[in-house]
Order: structure tokens, then sequence, then C-alpha cells
């Protein structure tokens, strides 16, 4: 299900869409060199990873993260800066920028401007991909039919936090990521199904490599 996204391993996220769009690329196994577009959330290790980049980046790769992450700037590609709440397009796919952050936690100050991003596919509707958030007034408002959420807690929302979240967006389909690997543990997958409406279908696809 959803054979078109795969999550290779934490918040490591490739879409094979109209184009192929990894998201914060961490820990690939291999090196494709198949990325049409890269979209960093924010500067975190486990989400900036210049040598994953260089796995999946060609010469044409276009590299999108937010405006205070300057570390994407020497790898010889196309990048381009971003606010939130902004919309662009690239390639002919249309995203929007939401915010990012924690409310309480020091771990990503709402300051820095980080990121998610929903992407408009013509074929699989309105993705979005949270990042490392909490349960925000901006994301509790977006309209999409995937939701990719982090559960893991520590950094980010938890499980029963996350699940809230969900129930609140009402996708169709829902897939818990950032955790198993950096932070959180696999059972938290279970907690979140758990605490998750039942008309939303959570898809597990989280890899540990």
């Amino acid at each position: 299900m959803l054979d078109f996204i795969t999550v290779n391993t934490h918040s490591s996220i490739r879409i094979a869409d109209k184009k192929v769009i990894y998201i914060d690329p961490f820990k690939k196994p291999n090196a494709p060199h198949d990325a049409d577009i890269i979209l960093i959330t924010h500067s975190h290790f486990d989400h900036l990873s210049p040598e994953d980049i260089r796995r999946v980046m060609k010469p044409d790769t276009v590299l999108v993260c937010p405006k205070s992450v300057t570390e994407a700037d020497g790898l010889g590609l196309t990048v381009q800066k971003v606010n939130p709440q902004e919309a662009f397009e690239i390639g002919g796919i249309r995203f929007e920028t939401v915010p990012a952050y924690n409310k309480l936690k020091p771990f990503h100050p709402k300051a820095k401007g980080w990121v998610g991003y929903i992407i408009s596919s013509e074929t699989n509707g309105r993705i979005y991909i949270a990042g490392d958030t909490d349960m925000t007034e901006e994301n509790s408002r977006v309209q999409c039919r995937i939701a990719m959420l982090p559960i893991g807690g520590t950094y980010t929302v938890d499980a029963k936090h996350a699940a809230k979240l969900a129930n609140a967006l009402r996708p169709e389909f829902v897939i818990p990521v950032h955790y198993g690997s950096v932070v959180g543990k696999p059972e938290d997958a279970e907690t979140f199904q758990k605490y998750t409406d039942s008309g939303i279908q959570v898809v597990l696809k989280v890899q540990a490599f």
C-alpha cells in the first residue's frame, strides 16, 4: 500500500511520483543518485546528512531547505531557500511549507524557521511531511490525504499526541516516522495505532538498516 512512498529509516523518506523526491535522506544503504528534488526540514544531523545527500543527488537535483540552513550550500546543487508558510513550484510540482517547532521543548525553536512540507500530487493528493514538530496551531489546520508524522517523543510529539494530531487532520492515510532508530521504540507504532481513529488507515513503513 502506498508503494510510491518508502521510509528508509527514521525520517528518511523517498516519494516516487511525477518526480523522485527525498525528504531528509539519512543512513541510505546504497547510492541510487536518482533524486530530482531533495527537501530538508532542518539542520540536525539525522535530517541534514551531506553524506546521504551525495548518495541520492545527481547533477540537476534541486535541494530545498529553510533559509537558516546554511550547511547545504556547499554540495554543488541548485539550492532553494524557503520560509514557513510559503508556496512554491519545482518541475511542475506544487509545494507548501508548514512551520515545524517545539512549543515547550528547546530542540526545535520556532525562531529557526524550520519546516514540514506539503507536496501536491496530481495522482495521490496532498502529502504532508511534518518534520520534527509538536502539535501546533499551524499544523493542526493542514489539509491532506496522506500525513507522515513523527511519533518517537523526546524531540518531537510522542505517539499519543501524534495520534491526536492525526485525528485532527483526518487524512485518509497516516504513516508514522521518527521512531525505532535514533529515538523512539518500535512499539511506539502500536501505541500510535491504538489512539488513531479507526477511520484513518495507519500504514507502517519504517525500515531499520
